[in-house]
């Protein structure tokens, strides 16, 4: 594969997972004004889903059209069922049933779901580099995770709220795998543009009675600075850097930079004065782009053919 474009993939994914990652903290203002305000948290995941597919939509009309078929728009859909509104919507519902901590653990556990299903499905290898590379990238962020939290918690409703975030994590490996060779076929905007018209469509029934109900001008200026990032940083340009990486990099390469996202997390809140940055942290944080790293040398399917 051309270089240039799988390196290209690298930094896709990097910058993407930096802004998922900055999103976090920025986004906590949000959320603690949206439920002292009695607004639900799966109403923020609405905004991301309806505002980038209309910022989709008016960047498409501005390029050449591009032709997809009904069967390619079928399955454009499941794409954004598996990769937006399921992902997206199973995590905020699971995170009220949990603690972030809780949530923040599971999610480590993607690039391994990812992995085995790429296995299973694509045939690719899962090789004693790829395991330890796996393993060493969730060893650093769940020390990251547990440095600035206080702890799991052990009780009924965390574990139903733990199973939906990991049902999320399982989505998204799904998407990873499955679609991997059919968004090849299409640009960024193309994909993104139907993906998150059809979430769109199907989130549009159950959140506007919440969007409709809050009092806009009431709203602090920050919090809508902050919901302004959240859909059009950390998921409108987010978004369209995910399939860059998609195309040229392996599905469980992909999801390893997902251990990006609390190392960010980490660093925004050592600049925020939230935090220290100590010997354990940056431990830590070794092992996460140590980790990364190990995952990309591990041998493809083709390597191992002899190809």
């Amino acid at each position: 594969m051309n270089t240039q474009k799988t390196y290209a993939g690298h930094i896709s994914m990097l910058v993407a997972n930096m802004l998922w990652g900055l999103m976090a903290p920025v986004s906590k203002d949000t959320l603690n004004y949206f439920q002292s305000n009695g607004i639900s948290a799966f109403t923020l995941a609405a905004f991301r889903m309806i505002g980038a597919a209309i910022a989709f939509s008016l960047l498409s009309a501005f390029l050449k059209s591009e032709p997809t078929t009904w069967a390619d728009k079928r399955k454009l859909f499941v794409a954004g069922m598996l990769s937006i509104v399921f992902n997206q919507c199973m995590f905020i519902v699971g995170v009220s049933y949990t603690t972030p901590i809780d949530a923040s653990v599971v999610t480590t556990m993607l690039p391994i779901v990812t992995m085995i299903i790429a296995a299973i499905v694509l045939r690719e290898p899962i090789t004693g580099l790829k395991v330890v590379g796996v393993l060493l990238g969730m060893s650093g962020a769940i020390l990251l995770i547990l440095g600035n939290e206080h702890g799991l918690s052990f009780n009924k409703n965390s574990f139903i709220g733990d199973l939906m975030v990991l049902a999320a994590q399982f989505s998204f490996a799904i998407y990873l795998v499955f679609f991997k060779n059919f968004i090849s076929r299409f640009s960024v905007i193309t994909l993104m543009k139907w993906m998150f018209l059809w979430s769109a469509i199907v989130i549009v029934p159950f959140a506007l009675p919440s969007i409709v109900s809050i009092n806009y001008s009431a709203m602090p200026l920050k919090v809508v600075a902050e919901i302004c990032y959240t859909v059009f940083i950390g998921t409108f340009f987010s978004y369209m850097l995910v399939p860059i990486g998609q195309k040229t990099l392996r599905p469980t390469v992909v999801s390893m930079y997902n251990y990006v996202q609390p190392v960010m997390s980490a660093i925004v809140s050592l600049v925020w004065g939230l935090t220290t940055f100590g010997l354990a942290k940056g431990i830590a944080v070794g092992l996460v782009f140590a980790g990364v790293y190990i995952v990309t040398q591990s041998k493809k399917r083709t390597d191992m053919l002899g190809k």
